[in-house]
């Protein structure tokens, strides 16, 4: 293994690791259940498929090059993840009663007792996972730039790109499930109703937070 690839894998886990929407979404269906925040972390990797093919083939280069696809994909982006922390801290207000937190903190049982609404909340967490991470407009352009950084010279571009693409995405698929079941793992804490309304309050004002955030920039700029 030559040294620009090491330094490339540990450039991507840092990125991969690096707190942000992704992770939050991630621990957010996590305490639904085990099946959900795995589910949402796939998501969150299906998301870093599009935007590595995007690099890839060179596409992501149209969003640097035409500035109003930039700012509409920004602004959609910011929208959806405004839209889960103001949900998710609607969510943490309305889970005010005992009985009734107990209900919406303890999902785990409801999944046991019914398959179906497992299987739907899987579905929606890992829906959440990948529009949270492809609705991110900085994640083609940080790749764009980053991945012909460690393509040594001389060397087949595509092949090589598609390596580092791989690269990114297998260590997406193992952290965010890791994240998931060490959330998972805490349950028994982190599902008391007082600590799951704080955690979920918590994760909804950073997503909103980070909605805001995305936001801001294009609407200041427009």
């Amino acid at each position: 293994m030559d040294g620009q690839l090491i330094a490339f894998i540990g450039v991507a886990a840092g990125m991969v690791a690096m707190p942000g929407a992704d992770f939050t979404v991630v621990v957010r269906s996590a305490l639904a259940s085990r099946r959900a925040g795995v589910a949402c972390g796939v998501g969150v990797a299906g998301g870093l498929v599009v935007h590595t093919a995007l690099a890839v083939a060179g596409l992501a280069a149209v969003l640097i090059a035409v500035p109003v696809l930039y700012r509409a994909l920004q602004i959609a982006g910011g929208a959806y993840v405004l839209y889960l922390g103001v949900r998710a801290l609607g969510g943490a207000l309305r889970a005010s009663g005992g009985a009734q937190a107990d209900a919406r903190a303890d999902t785990r049982a409801d999944t046991r007792a019914d398959t179906r609404a497992g299987e739907r909340v899987a579905g929606r967490a890992l829906r959440q996972g990948f529009l949270t991470n492809v609705l991110n407009p900085k994640a083609p352009v940080l790749f764009l730039s980053l991945l012909p950084q460690f393509v040594p010279d001389g060397a087949a571009v595509l092949p090589r790109t598609l390596l580092l693409a791989s690269i990114v995405v297998v260590l997406a698929l193992l952290w965010f499930p890791l994240v998931a079941l060490l959330v998972d793992r805490l349950g028994h804490w982190l599902r008391r109703p007082r600590t799951a309304r704080t955690v979920q309050g918590v994760t909804g004002g950073a997503l909103a937070a980070l909605g805001l955030s995305l936001l801001s920039a294009p609407l200041a700029g427009s």
